[in-house]
């Protein structure tokens, strides 16, 4: 059993982008066998300071504790700081705060700048779907940068993602996620009214009158979808909105055809029961 006190959950108020580094950080510390002592006796920082920082309590963290501790842990350098960066500007830091910083340590920061050649194969496969995924619910720039992001976030926990059940579904999770804490969400559910104005049915149409009530058909059919279990949203996403085939969908989510199949069979009667309910006894159509 390790000795100490075990340490706590992520403070509730931590942000998206904190979390996008500090919870790889605290995967590969739990998994390092490592105690709060003795990472505070190698990095020469207090015991209490590392575990705020690794719980996300108190002033957003210096790059150096950041910088010693990854060291510590064996983790990359480059994606860690990438993210920290992000993080530290929705913390409201100035440009000169991060620069102060990382000025001892900008160097080091940018050694290790090539991920592991799977990782990179990976990307090269995948990021332009993850990137039509994506642009169904943010712009182009929150979308470059969510995609970015989460092969960064799949950089520093790589062994983790090769050592789950399957790689796909582990960098899939990673991309929702991150793709969803900057979506816009009305009530709870993500909302999709971006996505209304690149369908290939609207961009066909020239007439402007059919325009406008194909952009209101859309919208309420994004609604409707907005409310689907998350499996199904993506399924339907993937398979209605980026236009992937059946197999396609299968092998981007991780998970076997025929869930993709049932999925989307579940959300068209979902979404037929929504937009074209039956007429009710006594109002004959």
């Amino acid at each position: 059993m390790r000795p100490g006190r075990k340490l706590g959950p992520i403070a509730a108020s931590v942000g998206s982008t904190h979390r996008a580094w500090l919870d790889p950080m605290r995967e590969t510390y739990l998994a390092s066998g490592l105690t709060l002592s003795d990472l505070s006796a190698r990095v020469r920082f207090a015991k209490s300071k590392i575990s705020e920082l690794l719980r996300g309590v108190g002033l957003y963290p210096r790059w150096e504790i950041v910088h010693l501790l990854a060291a510590e842990l064996g983790m990359p350098n480059w994606p860690l700081y990438r993210l920290w960066c992000q993080a530290a500007f929705e913390a409201h830091k100035s440009s000169e705060w991060i620069d102060s910083c990382t000025e001892r340590t900008s160097t080091l920061a940018a050694t290790d700048t090539a991920p592991p050649l799977d990782h990179r194969a990976f990307r090269e496969l995948v990021e332009t779907d993850y990137l039509l995924y994506a642009q169904a619910f943010l712009d182009d720039d929150q979308r470059d940068a969510a995609v970015s992001d989460t092969f960064d976030i799949l950089w520093l926990s790589w062994n983790e993602a090769l050592a789950s059940h399957d790689t796909r579904r582990y960098a899939w999770d990673v991309l929702r996620a991150t793709v969803m804490s900057r979506t816009p969400h009305r009530d709870g559910r993500p909302e999709l009214g971006i996505a209304a104005f690149d369908t290939a049915a609207l961009q066909a149409l020239t007439d402007p009158a059919h325009r406008m009530n194909q952009v209101a058909e859309s919208l309420e059919l994004f609604t409707a979808m907005s409310r689907l279990p998350s499996s199904q949203l993506d399924v339907m996403v993937l398979r209605r909105l980026c236009g992937f085939l059946p197999d396609t969908v299968s092998a981007l989510l991780g998970v076997p055809l025929a869930a993709v199949r049932s999925d989307e069979r579940h959300a068209t009667r979902f979404l037929e029961s929504v937009l074209c309910p039956p007429p009710t006894e006594g109002n004959p159509q």
